[in-house]
């Protein structure tokens, strides 16, 4: 059996990790590096599992024995220590630092619109890329609360807010970032039991029609050409383009090319996942080249030169002021440029494949083996959108 000054006279060997048995599921181990630490390894239904219990000589041999029976008493009755050990953990952590690794392990990762996730929990990129609180959500309300703490009854007081306030889709958005933050506790920390179970969508949801008329749409341009700066240019781009929000504003110089009226969207950047290019009409052209290029950046629409412009809420209510236009967000302009250029007598395909959309036309085996690009039916279709917005703007 092992004791103390055994322990310090072990060496490591080199580029190898090294277990030594104490005895009754006690482990020495050694790294590499040098260091020791030691763990309790034992089998509950049939599988192997460790414990780790400390590092050496921060708890020596006796403590690590004790320990260690301890853990053998709990699997003795039926438990699982390493289970109980992450459980306690994230019981204990506070609820902001377990959403800022939540965003940044799993959302970032694995979502392309893991920003909008963020801010329905309360966090945002900083100025530095760093998550920060944007005071209000979940993060403000629960944020140094422990995570074990949080019950249903606090997820639906949070939901319950938002829908008094007017906001039942919002609530819906943060019922559905909260769930997935607690199904990956569970899955992380072995959390048992997630308190967004059984709470129901609080809002009432139906897919939006809403299409602006020429008119509207008119005033809205005129709103965005007073307002002016970065917001202004990607409200007329979004009109101009068709294209989604985050993908207009987060735009970069290299994806341009300006002579051949063309903008190359990367996989990365597109919410399908498909590459897409989009033919620029000689209006949008001309508000690109109207944006003044920071040197050594990217970016378009920026203020930190990092990260891509953002407070669209605040800025879409001064459009919504200047223009007179109500109940509209952003995202009805796409759907308005596909209205406005089938009127035009636009084919469909042709607008679908603007829109960078996968179904429709293009779903199942029509999207294996329709593999023409429509480079210029798309070209001649945006010519001739950018050609009527500009004399509904005259």
């Amino acid at each position: 059996m092992l004791t103390d000054a055994a322990v310090r006279k072990k060496k490591p060997k080199e580029g190898k990790r090294i277990e030594i048995h104490d005895g009754r599921g006690l482990y020495l181990i050694i790294q590499s590096t040098g260091a020791k630490s030691w763990a309790y390894r034992y089998r509950v239904a049939g599988k192997s599992r460790k414990l780790t219990l400390g590092t050496f000589p921060i708890i020596d041999v006796a403590k690590a024995r004790s320990l260690c029976s301890a853990a053998a008493l709990k699997t003795k009755a039926g438990g699982d220590p390493a289970v109980e050990h992450r459980h306690a953990l994230a019981a204990d952590d506070n609820f902001e630092r377990v959403a800022r690794l939540f965003v940044e392990r799993y959302a970032r990762p694995k979502n392309r619109t893991w920003e909008q996730t963020a801010r329905w929990l309360g966090l945002a990129p900083g100025e530095g890329g760093e998550l920060v609180s944007i005071g209000k959500g979940a993060v403000a309300k629960w944020g140094s609360r422990k995570l074990g703490t949080i019950r249903q009854a606090d997820v639906i007081h949070l939901l319950d807010g938002l829908v008094d306030r007017g906001n039942p889709i919002s609530a819906n958005r943060t019922l559905a970032a909260l769930r997935k933050l607690f199904n990956w506790a569970e899955g992380r920390y072995g959390l048992s039991g997630n308190p967004c179970d059984k709470v129901e969508m609080p809002g009432t949801e139906t897919a939006r029609d809403r299409v602006l008329t020429d008119d509207e749409l008119a005033a809205v341009w005129q709103a965005a050409e007073e307002q002016g700066g970065h917001f202004g240019a990607v409200v007329k781009l979004l009109i101009l383009t068709g294209q989604r929000r985050n993908e207009v504003a987060g735009m970069e110089w290299r994806e341009l090319d300006l002579p051949a009226k063309l903008w190359k969207l990367p996989r990365g950047r597109v919410k399908n996942d498909n590459g897409h290019e989009v033919p620029l009409s000689t209006q949008a052209v001309a508000i690109i080249e109207s944006v003044p290029r920071l040197s050594g950046r990217q970016l378009l629409f920026t203020t930190t030169g990092d990260t891509p412009v953002s407070g669209f809420s605040k800025a879409k209510v001064e459009i919504d002021e200047a223009s007179g236009v109500e109940d509209w967000t952003l995202h009805d302009i796409r759907r308005t440029v596909a209205s406005g250029m089938a009127r035009l007598g636009v084919s469909l395909p042709v607008i679908e494949k603007i829109l960078n959309h996968t179904s429709g036309s293009f779903r199942g085996v029509v999207g294996i083996y329709q593999r023409h690009s429509y480079a210029d039916e798309k070209r001649a279709a945006l010519d001739l959108w950018g050609a009527h917005v500009a004399r509904l703007v005259a």
